[in-house]
């Protein structure tokens, strides 16, 4: 259903942060390492129209239609480079994004996004941002620690205490490093 997300075999965050989530996966990361779906127009166009058409499915909304060109991919992968800078500890200032305020049809306001090719994607992100930080679960969205690795996950953890996208193919590795390193040093 992710594009992105697929190629790890791991479980997407809940409702439209997926998309985020899936974006974010769009990076060359793993054992082995996966192509960056975003390096070529020809690779990124479908990675978006799967991955609008699963936030769509997954959000209720009406599935927006983005053709991107060179520069919007640009931009495109520039909010996913920031996305990553926010969820590892840095700084990040993503363009601004319009979206539009409505009243849905049970006289709730309703955000919706706005925009053309890499705008309205931001747009998307930011607004799925928004809505996990209003519902606390933005900040389960993690890379995993393993440098070699980098993959984005959702801490799914009772006290949100992950640091491997998977225990077993990065933690296992990471932790044997983190031991032999402290048997070299007493010795």
């Amino acid at each position: 259903m992710w594009p992105a997300n697929g190629r790890y075999g791991m479980d997407v965050a809940p409702a439209g942060l997926a998309f985020v989530h899936d974006l974010l996966n769009t990076l060359p990361a793993g054992k082995p390492r996966a192509a960056d779906l975003l390096a070529e127009l020809a690779d990124a166009q479908p990675w978006l129209d799967g991955a609008l058409t699963a936030w769509a499915e997954e959000t209720g909304r009406e599935r927006p239609v983005v053709s991107l060109t060179e520069r919007d991919l640009e931009r495109v992968r520039g909010l996913r480079e920031e996305i990553k800078s926010l969820l590892t500890g840095g700084e990040a200032a993503p363009e601004l994004s319009s979206a539009t305020l409505r009243l849905d049809s049970a006289g709730r306001v309703a955000i919706e996004p706005r925009g053309t090719g890499a705008q309205l994607v931001s747009s998307v992100v930011l607004i799925e941002m928004l809505t996990a930080q209003q519902a606390d679960s933005w900040r389960r969205l993690k890379v995993c620690r393993n440098p070699r690795c980098q993959v984005a996950f959702f801490d799914r953890s009772r006290n949100n205490s992950g640091v491997w996208h998977s225990t077993k193919i990065c933690g296992n590795v990471e932790n044997l490093r983190a031991h032999r390193a402290r048997v070299r040093s007493t010795a």
